[in-house]
C-alpha cells in the first residue's frame, strides 16, 4: 500500500484548481499546503490532498513529465467512478477510458481514465471484490 505520492505540474493554480474539482466526487479534498522551507534544504513546498484524515496525493511546482507517473484512485461505487469521470472532463481533462468494466483486467474491474492538464495518466477503479457488500 502507498502511503503518499507526490507529482510535478506546471501550473500549480491550474492544477489545485483541476483537482479539486476532479476529486470532490471521491471525498478527496485540498486539505493543506506545507511550506517547503520548514523541512530540509530543498524540500519543495506541497500542495497536499487527501481523505479521511489521510492526506496522499501531493502537488509540486516543477517540470512535469506525464510519463513518469500513472496514479489509480479508489472509488468505492462504480456511481463514484461516473462522477469522477463527468467532473474531470468538465474541469478539462482529456478523456483516455471512458467509465466501463475493464474486462482485460477482470469483470469486476470499472474505471474510467483521463489524462490532467500536464498529460498526466490518471484512472479512477471501482473493483468490487475489494469492497464489503452492503
Amino acid at each position: 500500500m502507498l502511503d503518499h505520492v507526490f507529482i510535478s505540474v506546471s501550473d500549480l493554480d491550474r492544477s489545485i484548481d483541476f483537482y479539486e474539482k476532479s476529486l470532490a466526487s471521491l471525498g478527496i479534498k485540498h486539505v493543506v499546503d506545507y511550506d517547503g522551507a520548514m523541512g530540509p534544504e530543498g524540500h519543495p513546498d506541497l500542495k497536499g490532498f487527501g481523505r479521511d484524515g489521510r492526506v496522499f496525493f501531493w502537488l509540486r511546482l516543477g517540470r512535469a513529465d506525464s510519463r513518469a507517473v500513472h496514479v489509480g484512485f479508489v472509488a468505492n461505487s462504480e456511481t463514484e467512478v461516473n462522477a469522477f469521470y463527468e467532473a474531470a472532463i468538465g474541469a478539462g481533462a482529456t478523456d483516455n477510458g471512458k467509465p466501463s468494466a475493464r474486462l482485460y483486467y477482470d469483470p469486476r474491474y470499472y474505471a474510467a481514465n483521463i489524462f490532467d492538464p500536464d498529460g498526466y495518466s490518471i484512472e479512477v477503479v471501482f473493483k468490487s471484490w475489494q469492497h464489503p457488500q452492503s
